[in-house]
């Protein structure tokens, strides 16, 4: 057997329904593949799914596109790739309290938002609030990741970055009541997270490996689409008990849409991520130029 590991950017979640099914059902055992699953409560999230790949502690990471730009222009450069993504369709959203009177992006100003610390995040936000007429004047605070969600449940913060097909129902399943601001609406092209990332240089050496994880992962998510219920059952078994009233056959049903068809499940359109990389160099949120197709490692899938 040959052996992977793929950090997780979450708890166990319908995002991660595919790697979850194709354990299950052998589909990474039939190519000849040992597959480690890497949980963020393994450090407490101590290093980053991206951080892991970069110290050889993962081969593999979910983590947001804009990730393989971030470690292509820090101090030590390190050639992490995108190789798939998860979605064809942004599920991706800022929740906002309903306390926080936000209605627009221009609303955040002022506001109080749960950051994970991401290199670009706070300023993907602050942008997207000046485009939309505010002066993005955003008080940003840095909870531990793991506990961001329950500052917005808390009233600790006004708005945090969230996927609708998990937060979004969990908040509907206790109650909560959010407001959310999409960010194709608000004006930000943003692409594709998660992404399946790894270091370029491993895939290089062992593409046929690499290949032969997305064709399995690939055979998990085509699975899901024929067995939703028994996807199901799977995940409610594997995800954290306090998150068990959440409506799993929602999220996975819209989680499954948002991972397009046969045809279109790991790809990664370069358009797309092209004018998402051109806002960002429009709002001087990057200025090192990188070829995106060597961002991208398109060729597996």
């Amino acid at each position: 057997m040959r052996n992977l590991s793929l950090a997780l950017d979450w708890s166990v979640n319908s995002n991660h329904i595919v790697f979850l099914l194709a354990v299950e059902k052998g589909f990474y055992a039939e190519v000849d593949i040992d597959l480690t699953v890497q949980s963020p409560f393994d450090d407490n999230y101590a290093r980053t799914p991206a951080k892991k790949v970069e110290l050889g502690i993962s081969d593999l990471a979910l983590c947001p596109i804009e990730s393989v730009l971030s470690y292509r222009v820090k101090k030590s450069p390190f050639e992490l790739v995108a190789i798939a993504s998860l979605f064809q369709k942004d599920l991706s959203a800022i929740a906002c309290t309903r306390s926080s009177n936000v209605q627009s992006a221009k609303d955040l100003d002022g506001k109080v938002y749960a950051s994970y610390n991401a290199r670009y995040e706070d300023h993907i936000l602050r942008s997207m609030i000046r485009q939309n007429g505010g002066q993005g004047d955003l008080e940003i605070c840095y909870p531990e990741k793991l506990g961001i969600w329950n500052t917005i449940l808390n009233d600790k913060a006004h708005a945090t970055w969230v996927f609708l097909n998990w937060e979004g129902l969990m908040a509907e399943a206790e109650g909560v009541d959010l407001v959310y601001l999409d960010l194709a609406s608000a004006g930000v092209p943003y692409s594709y997270s998660p992404i399946i990332a790894a270091n370029k240089i491993s895939v290089l050496e062992r593409e046929g490996l690499f290949e032969d994880f997305l064709k399995a992962s690939r055979k998990g998510f085509l699975y899901a689409k024929n067995h939703p219920e028994e996807a199901k059952e799977i995940l409610k078994d594997l995800m954290p008990a306090s998150e068990r009233s959440i409506d799993l056959h929602k999220s996975i049903v819209m989680t499954l849409e948002a991972m397009g068809d046969k045809n279109t499940w790991g790809k990664i359109d370069m358009h797309k991520f092209k004018q998402f990389m051109d806002w960002m160099y429009h709002n001087k949120i990057e200025t090192a130029d990188i070829p995106i197709d060597d961002l991208v490692f398109n060729s597996l899938i």
